[in-house]
Order: C-alpha cells, then sequence, then structure tokens
C-alpha cells in the first residue's frame, strides 16, 4: 500500500466535488478525488441529466399528440421505452467521460474506491486493485445522499422503485403510485403520465410541491389534473401489500383509510446524507439527522475538513454544491470567498408544466414582517406563449413595498426553468423594481412576462 500527499482531497465526484477539485486545482493545489462509483455523481449520472433526457421525450411524445393543432400530421404515434432509457443513458454516459476529461485536463488524481478518514488529514481508499494511503492538508466532504426509504415502503426494484429504478424501468407501469410530490416525485409522475401510466400521487402535506409559492402550487395541481393524473393532498401512505404483479396501498386520508391496487410504486420522500462509514463521530465532525453540521463558510467545526452539497443539508441542488465547491476552494487558497445564500439560489422542477423559483414565497415574506407589493402576468397575455401553443402558465414577483428589492420570484409554465435565471441576477446585483421595470426586454419572447409581472406589482402592468 503506498502513501501519497495532497494539499487537498475531494470525497465525492459529484456537482460538488468535482467542481471543488478543479476550482482548487485552478488556484495552484495539488488535489486528488475519490469517487465510489462514477465520476459526475448522482445529479449527472442518476438524477438531474439522465431525468432530464426522458422527460426531453415525454415532451415531445407530448407535442406529437398536438401536432394538428400546429397543422401538422402525426399518425401512429408511439415510443420504445428501451430506446428511450437507452438515449437518457447515454447522455448521463457522455457527460461522465466529460468530467473524466475536466479532471484529466486540471491534473486532478482520482481514485476509484470508498475513502474513510482514519484521523485527520488522513484518507484510507479502498480500491479493487488493493488501498492507498493519502494524505492531505484539507478534506472536502462531497459524498451527497441517497433516497429515504421508510419502514414498509422499501424498495425492490420490481413493485417498488427509487428513482434509480425508475430511471432504468423493468417495464412500463399501467397503474402507478407515486409517493411525495417534491421535484423527484412530480418529475417521475409527469414522464409516467404523459406516457400513459394512470397516475396517482400521494403528499403528506397540504399541498403538492409544497416548497412552492402557494398559488403556484395550486396552478401547477390544475394542470396535472387536467392532464389525468390523480392528486391526493393532506395524505400518507401507511403500509403496502406486495403480492403477485401489484401492490395494495393502504392510504390514510381525510381521517380514514382507503386501499387501492398498483402495478408499480415508486417512493419519493426525501434523501438522507451519505455520512456512514468514513469516520466523521470519531473525528468529533457533528452530524444532525443524516446531514454534516456546517457554518455559512462550509466548514464543520473540525479543522481541515469540509462539507459541500447534499451532505452538508438544504437545498439538496446541484448548483449549489457546486458553487459551495467553488467557495470552499477558494476559501482554502486564500481568497476572499463569499457564503453562499439559500434564499438566492433558484429552485427548478422539469415536470409539464416546469417551475421555478428563487427567493421568499409571499406567505415567507409575511411572515418575516415585510411590507409587500405582489405582481402577477399570465402565459395567455404573452405573444411568444401563444405563438408556441403553450398558453398556460404564470409569473409572479414578490416585492418589499418600501425598498423596492425583489424579494422572490414564481413561476409555473413553458421554459420557466430558463427564465429564472434573469431574476436570479436581479436579486445577486441588488436590482430594485426601478431597475427591472427600466430594463428593454426583448420582443416576442417569454421572458417578457417577467417585465410585466414587476410592473403588475406597481399598478404599472401594459398588456393585462
Amino acid at each position: 500500500m503506498s502513501s501519497k500527499a495532497f494539499d487537498v482531497v475531494v470525497i465525492g465526484a459529484g456537482p460538488g466535488g468535482y467542481v471543488a477539485a478543479i476550482r482548487a486545482a485552478q488556484l495552484g493545489l495539488n488535489v486528488a478525488v475519490v469517487e465510489r462509483e462514477h465520476l459526475g455523481g448522482i445529479c449527472l449520472n442518476w438524477g438531474c441529466i439522465p431525468t432530464k433526457a426522458l422527460l426531453r421525450s415525454s415532451e415531445v411524445f407530448h407535442l406529437m399528440h398536438r401536432a394538428k393543432e400546429f397543422g401538422l400530421k402525426a399518425d401512429n404515434i408511439g415510443y420504445d421505452l428501451d430506446a428511450v432509457v437507452k438515449r437518457s443513458r447515454g447522455v448521463a454516459k457522455q457527460l461522465s467521460a466529460g468530467v473524466k476529461g475536466l479532471l484529466k485536463k486540471n491534473k486532478i488524481t482520482v481514485f476509484m474506491g470508498s475513502a474513510t478518514i482514519p484521523a485527520k488529514g488522513k484518507v484510507s481508499v479502498k480500491t479493487d486493485a488493493g488501498g492507498e494511503d493519502l494524505s492531505a492538508k484539507t478534506i472536502i466532504l462531497a459524498t451527497g445522499a441517497r433516497a429515504r426509504e421508510l419502514p414498509g415502503l422499501e424498495a425492490d426494484g420490481d413493485l417498488v422503485w427509487t428513482y434509480r429504478h425508475a430511471l432504468q424501468p423493468v417495464r412500463m407501469p399501467k397503474k402507478l403510485l407515486v409517493i411525495g410530490s417534491g421535484a423527484i416525485g412530480i418529475e417521475f409522475a409527469s414522464f409516467y403520465n404523459t406516457l400513459g401510466s394512470d397516475t396517482t400521487v400521494v403528499e403528506v402535506m397540504d399541498r403538492v410541491l409544497p416548497v412552492e409559492d402557494a398559488e403556484i402550487s395550486a396552478f401547477a395541481k390544475k394542470q396535472f389534473v387536467k392532464q389525468g393524473m390523480k392528486i391526493m393532498e393532506k395524505a400518507m401512505v401507511k403500509k403496502l401489500d406486495r403480492g403477485q404483479g401489484k401492490v395494495t396501498a393502504h392510504i390514510e386520508v381525510g381521517g380514514k383509510t382507503i386501499t387501492e391496487d398498483f402495478d408499480t410504486v415508486i417512493s419519493a420522500v426525501g434523501i438522507v446524507g451519505n455520512v456512514e462509514g468514513l469516520g466523521l463521530e470519531t473525528l468529533g465532525v457533528k452530524i444532525d439527522r443524516t446531514h454534516v453540521v456546517t457554518d455559512e463558510f462550509c466548514r464543520t467545526g473540525v479543522e481541515g475538513i469540509y462539507a459541500i452539497g447534499d451532505i452538508a443539508g438544504a437545498p439538496w441542488l446541484a448548483h449549489k454544491a457546486s458553487h459551495e465547491g467553488v467557495m470552499v476552494a477558494e476559501l482554502i487558497a486564500g481568497k476572499h470567498a463569499h457564503p453562499v445564500k439559500p434564499e438566492s439560489i433558484a429552485g427548478c422542477t422539469y415536470c409539464h408544466p416546469q417551475v421555478a423559483s428563487v427567493g421568499y414565497t409571499e406567505a415567507k415574506a409575511k411572515e418575516l414582517g415585510y411590507d409587500i407589493k405582489v405582481g402577477r402576468f399570465p402565459f395567455i397575455g404573452n405573444g411568444k406563449a401563444i405563438a408556441l401553443g403553450e398558453a398556460e402558465g404564470m409569473i409572479k414577483t414578490v416585492f418589499d413595498a418600501k425598498t423596492g428589492e425583489l424579494l422572490g420570484a414564481h413561476m409555473v409554465g413553458a421554459e420557466v426553468t430558463e427564465l429564472i435565471q434573469g431574476y436570479v441576477v436581479g436579486r445577486q446585483l441588488e436590482t430594485t423594481e426601478e431597475d427591472l421595470m427600466n430594463t428593454v426586454f426583448p420582443h416576442p419572447t417569454l421572458s417578457e412576462m417577467m417585465h410585466e409581472s414587476v410592473l403588475d406589482a406597481f399598478d404599472r402592468v401594459i398588456h393585462m
């Protein structure tokens, strides 16, 4: 067993880990990455990227059925599930290879294996070939998270699936139950429902997409129901009875328990951090509900050990992990680093219609004591949306009435996951309502609705 010394060892090569490694290398540090499964992590291989590839296929399938609306003809419309999945896996494989190339380009040493931290500044790696002992001035934990499994609802890969099973389905579900309506649950519900599954979504909270603004959640729910989904809110799956080719779900809703049969269940009830087996407790790293406790600079409280991304807690988003990785690398290199502010990170859900948001919801802004002004603009009032055949949607903005600060922006509709970045930049630059109102938006674009929503908040809306 050999021993190698580095300035930085990053454990985990997901969107937090590999980005941290690259930035640290750019700053002249000698960097190693340890990854036990796939370069690019869950996001690239089993999350963000392959799900978007699947959803793109379902979106095209949906549009094919609407061909007549656009003066087009499409007969005998169908799909090949195996080919849809193959394309998705191909996209993930291509990008994983890209990460490998980036690490090589930046002269980062990669160890494929499982890591433990036997002592401060030490990392042991168990590989297929044996093992490596590494030493490092700094260790960055970027081990990510995995699907939470509730007692009695555990996945088996046949009748009950996690997101990984849903990405490589053994069959097309005829009658599907999705437990949980966060981003993961509702994206899979949207994909399978569009391809023809009879889909039911059960959500324990009082509305679907519970982290979103209530008005946006309500709008999205109407669209989901219109598409044929059955939505059960303030409901809980208490038990699953597994039989031959079917699952009987016991669902508690409205004070009573009902039973219903499904051939497939997708469990999307959250995630748990990958904190086991690293030796963190022995080192004195604090863990709270499977996540490492850190300060705003991702410091664990143990000198020389940082934690970024999903393992460090909410929001569980790839772009949050990447920016934390950059911040930590710059901090290690002695640069002036800025902490990542959770309320300035956009959340995007790629269901149909798409949902995107940044900042405070209307309810949260009021709870924090702000005197607010709220603007809204519907897709039906936008020429580009109508031309696209995507007239269902809404953009909502929340401002501080006293200062004009943009407190939050919330969207539902076509391509809003792309539009939201305009408001993200606005918040980062501390833009006021006056700046946004004086900005010239190109025509015809969906982005014009962002302008109109701001105007509406201050009683100056033009096209409504």
